[in-house]
């Protein structure tokens, strides 16, 4: 009872933010690749608005109001009444202020059916889905259920923008809403990146196209097309608010990858590490491996971490990963967590892959500090609880000042991870 009149309260102050200050509201959702799609989505925009951007999504629905208002999500007890007046009193001084921002960039959440369709009353002026994947299978069960959740934003937003690639056109049952635009790396697209070339340090050189202004060149100082796919959403929702060609074109050569998602670092032995370690999931993780086998080098490692909340689809996922490891291109496979060990280790080894396998990413990092060879080339994908591949990665870094750069490293998620991991360790 308590939680549900914190919530109507807080949306009852969002409404009015919304309708007294009149930003453009863009939300973000998909199975995979929003959090990315929303950063590129902010640099992009800020070349002509003063935009806002959640920082951080905690799949609640206390959080997207307070990513509205800019409010530091809390750390203290959620129950605690007196917090959340003095929450509802900061809403309401700043509903009275003038706001700052001209846009917001929203990452909308979900982990239970039903979630998506709760952020109705947000009305953004446009949504973007960046793709439809297994995700939260414990409660979704079917990939038509997955479907009808991420694709319930498009239904109350003004316009949609959809990923051609990565959302079966089956699916478009679950819209209503005619007012729609494609985006992606295919010919079908109607937003879309040309890839000219590629330099592993440099990114991508190649072309932006679009039904107003055609072929635009564009460099993308990006790693993997799954990235190039969220940077052209944040291209498109660009130009539908009204960027010229020389703002598009200035943003989305502005982007920069985000912590821990097809991050370039540098490692020891001249080694080159590719953080993608945020989160994984089976198309992610085998889009990174293809990414992977494009770079040079004598060497190459995967570290692949088990990939949560997939429920009865997770044996079928993780084999998936396991045989898109090329026993060709890869000299060690290093996975971390049971459902890796399980299943996509197997499934690696039936390949032909030298594999090995840990519970801790700490074991796994010093396996691969023990196998690392000069100039090699090493990916790390994982998921969250349990898993956290970027703690494996710290232990391959030149310098310790780089740290800073892996995701989940304040005190409560070092915390947290030590914790887990002792456990794990007096377990055995």
């Amino acid at each position: 009872m308590f939680k549900a009149i914190i919530l109507t309260l807080l949306e009852f102050q969002t409404r009015r933010f919304l309708h007294k200050h009149r930003p453009k509201v863009v939300a973000i959702t998909g199975s995979v690749g929003k959090t990315s799609a929303k950063a590129f989505t902010a640099t992009v925009l800020s070349q002509r608005y003063r935009v806002l951007a959640q920082d951080g999504n905690h799949n609640t629905h206390a959080s997207v109001p307070l990513a509205v208002f800019d409010i530091p999500f809390p750390s203290e007890e959620l129950r605690n009444p007196f917090m959340w007046l003095q929450v509802l009193w900061q809403m309401e001084q700043k509903i009275r202020r003038p706001f700052e921002h001209e846009a917001l960039v929203l990452e909308l959440g979900t982990d239970h059916p039903g979630e998506i369709a709760h952020f109705k009353y947000l009305s953004p002026d446009i949504a973007a889905v960046t793709s439809v994947a297994p995700e939260h299978m414990e409660f979704f069960k079917t990939i038509d259920a997955v479907a009808k959740e991420e694709l319930a934003v498009v239904n109350y937003s003004q316009l949609a923008l959809i990923n051609r690639d990565d959302i079966d056109p089956i699916f478009a049952r679950y819209v209503t809403n005619t007012n729609i635009d494609t985006y992606g790396t295919s010919g079908v697209a109607e937003y879309r990146y040309i890839v000219e070339d590629f330099d592993v340090k440099k990114g991508f050189t190649g072309k932006f196209v679009s039904p107003e202004f055609g072929e635009q060149p564009v460099a993308l100082r990006l790693l993997g097309e799954h990235n190039i796919k969220s940077a052209v959403a944040a291209g498109a929702i660009g130009l539908k608010l009204g960027l010229t060609k020389e703002e598009l074109v200035a943003g989305l050569e502005a982007i920069q990858p985000v912590p821990g998602r097809m991050q370039l670092l540098r490692g020891l032995k001249d080694s080159m590490l590719i953080d993608d370690t945020y989160n994984s999931s089976p198309k992610a993780a085998i889009a990174a491996l293809q990414t992977l086998y494009t770079f040079p080098g004598a060497q190459k490692i995967a570290i692949l971490g088990s990939m949560n909340e997939l429920g009865e689809f997770s044996q079928q996922a993780h084999e998936e990963v396991g045989a898109a490891c090329d026993p060709g291109l890869l000299d060690w496979v290093i996975t971390v967590g049971a459902e890796a060990e399980k299943y996509l280790a197997r499934a690696a080894a039936a390949k032909g892959c030298q594999v090995r396998s840990f519970l801790s990413p700490y074991d796994a990092g010093a396996f691969a500090h023990r196998v690392l060879q000069r100039g090699a080339t090493v990916l790390a994908k994982g998921s969250q609880n349990g898993v956290f591949t970027e703690e494996a990665l710290k232990l391959l870094l030149h310098s310790t000042e780089e740290e800073e750069r892996l995701v989940r490293q304040d005190p409560i998620w070092l915390q947290v991870k030590e914790t887990q991991f002792e456990k794990s360790a007096s377990s055995r």
